[in-house]
């Protein structure tokens, strides 16, 4: 990980200092930014390989900063971690389902927001947790493990690295039903207590990048009261 360039977004200069210092310490190269316009500025102009961005920000908004990304192709795939004071539910789920591959809450532990940044990199680098390399096929479905791809037949899908990582294990194990929390610990390396309702947010945002309706989804099927498996590609199940 050494080398790798994060951007870290907060108004906070305590929280700039402490996060900056163990990012560093970490062999990290380190962009700061305490508002959202520059953010965007800087993640256009640098390309770095996360951004750590808080959400209550001077003149354009953590939550606008993430859809801004999100939605423009050259950066639609960089890593984010959301790091901010708000801690209800409902905010959690709303910043996953924009996108941001994490959620930590402040006040939080450095050392536990360090173990997320290299989770999250692990992930955006194709470095998984037991996934081999090469081309995975399953039906309309290929994944190129090396090159972090993946398509449905001719389309390559535009996800993000958790969306990707979420995919490949379910690939990996074609009918297998998997927990929330083995999906969470397949994904990350590790499971956090509290988090395995953010599998939901990540399902749907990849149902709405893979399945050609996914209010009835072909691939990514959900298995009540248990998880989610990977379907067999012809008949649709409820979500």
């Amino acid at each position: 990980m050494a080398g790798r360039k994060i951007l870290l977004v907060d108004d906070e200069v305590k929280i700039v200092r402490i996060v900056r210092a163990y990012l560093e310490r970490d062999g990290f190269q380190v962009l700061t930014a305490a508002d959202g316009r520059l953010a965007l500025d800087l993640v256009r102009r640098e390309r770095p390989d996360m951004v750590v961005l808080d959400l209550m920000l001077p003149e354009v908004s953590g939550w606008d900063v993430c859809r801004a990304l999100r939605r423009e192709p050259m950066t639609a795939d960089v890593p984010i971690i959301m790091l901010t004071a708000r801690d209800d539910v409902a905010d959690r789920i709303v910043g996953l389902e924009l996108g941001a591959d994490d959620y930590v809450v402040k006040p939080f532990d450095p050392k536990e927001l360090l173990a997320r940044v290299h989770a999250v990199l692990r992930r955006a680098g194709g470095r998984s947790t037991g996934l081999a390399n090469g081309v995975v096929q399953r039906g309309e479905l290929r994944l190129d493990m090396d090159r972090h791809e993946a398509w449905r037949g001719a389309e390559l899908l535009a996800l993000t690295p958790t969306e990707f990582e979420l995919l490949a294990t379910l690939v990996r194990q074609p009918g297998r039903v998997f927990t929330r929390l083995q999906l969470l610990e397949a994904i990350q390396g590790q499971a956090f207590e509290g988090y395995e309702r953010a599998i939901d947010s990540h399902v749907k945002n990849l149902r709405r990048k893979l399945e050609p309706d996914p209010r009835h989804p072909r691939h990514v099927l959900t298995v009540f009261g248990v998880g989610y498996k990977l379907g067999d590609n012809h008949e649709p199940a409820p979500s």
